[in-house]
């Protein structure tokens, strides 16, 4: 039986959490209908602030960290806040737990932002992971040793799993699945659950959220002129032909507050009005193109493909409301 430790993190996801027994929960059934013994022993793990937590899972076993007994796969929720960083900190008793657990063989999975906890341990230091797609900028920033792949629904390396946002938990939970009770049990979860399991991408559920909590009037001001003449502007001069500084210094400045050149920003902005013209109108691919800031077709759908992770034409088939 493998014994699987889930944390009672401050600020879990309750979907999250749900998602994560509702699934193992049924996998036993599975086996207990087969006449065979159940194949996961789910206990609750919390520290002394989060034990209080318990209570609304009572038909769960529960631990707390400081308890004897080790776990052959610990898994990592995701965080319902947006503030990450106060999170990590208000859960910080998790991480030594964490990394003696994994010193002592355990595999340890995250799901979704429960990422930020796992980087912030330490173990993924040198290794892949990903996470949900609009916080990977965040976390490429928070943890630069880590080699996000930001467009990976599910990740694997060396005992450590992680996935992308939301439904993703379901891609990793089957993945482990097919690791610890084999592909015909993945297949008959992924059945009960509607899933398709051949989704590897997630590039394409990105939206573009660039960053406005800063205080640079310089950089607002550039972003400014970007977002309202993306379809006009071109080339850096074009962009900051008003602003008074230096080509050389609103890009350092640039780059420092946004994480991205302004060019990259001109992009990702072109993109994004592009998709929501896919999503939400019926114009021919060339007036999307053309509105969209785009004058050569070949170099659009080749940014495309790129930013997205599907062509143009593959995005308005998955998303256009008119379609659905």
């Amino acid at each position: 039986m493998l014994q699987i430790g889930i944390l009672l993190i401050r600020h879990y996801k309750l979907l999250s959490l749900a998602a994560i027994t509702d699934v193992l929960d049924t996998v036993n059934k599975i086996y207990y209908k087969n006449g065979e013994p159940a194949p996961f022993r789910i206990t609750l793990v919390h520290t002394p602030e989060t034990e209080h937590l318990a209570a609304a899972f009572p038909d769960y076993a529960s631990q707390h960290t400081d308890a004897a007994g080790a776990f052959n796969l610990v898994l990592v929720p995701s965080f319902t806040t947006d503030d990450i960083r106060q999170s990590i900190i208000e859960n910080r008793a998790y991480l030594p737990w964490m990394q003696q657990q994994y010193k002592n063989g355990a595999e340890i999975a995250s799901f979704c932002t429960g990422a930020f906890l796992l980087g912030a341990s330490g173990l993924l230091d040198g290794k892949i992971a990903t996470t949900h797609v609009d916080a990977c900028r965040e976390f490429s920033v928070s943890f630069p040793a880590v080699n996000l792949l930001s467009d990976k629904t599910v990740t694997h390396d060396s005992g450590i799993y992680t996935s992308g946002g939301a439904t993703s938990t379901f891609h990793l939970l089957l993945h482990l699945l097919e690791v610890h009770c084999g592909i015909e049990i993945a297949i008959k979860t992924a059945k009960i659950f509607a899933v398709d399991m051949g989704r590897d991408k997630q590039s394409y559920f990105s939206t573009f959220q660039p960053a406005r909590n800063h205080h640079d009037d310089l950089v607002a001001s550039a972003q400014q002129r970007i977002e309202t003449s993306y379809q006009d502007v071109g080339t850096i001069e074009e962009m900051i032909r008003d602003i008074p500084s230096s080509r050389r210094n609103i890009v350092r400045r640039f780059k420092q507050v946004t994480g991205i050149t302004p060019i990259e920003y001109l992009q990702f902005t072109r993109i994004e009005a592009a998709k929501k013209l896919l999503e939400q109108t019926g114009q021919q691919m060339a007036e999307v193109i053309f509105n969209s800031g785009y004058n050569d077709p070949k170099a659009f759908r080749k940014v495309f493909r790129k930013t997205v992770g599907m062509t143009p034409s593959e995005y308005r088939e998955k998303f256009n409301a008119a379609r659905s």
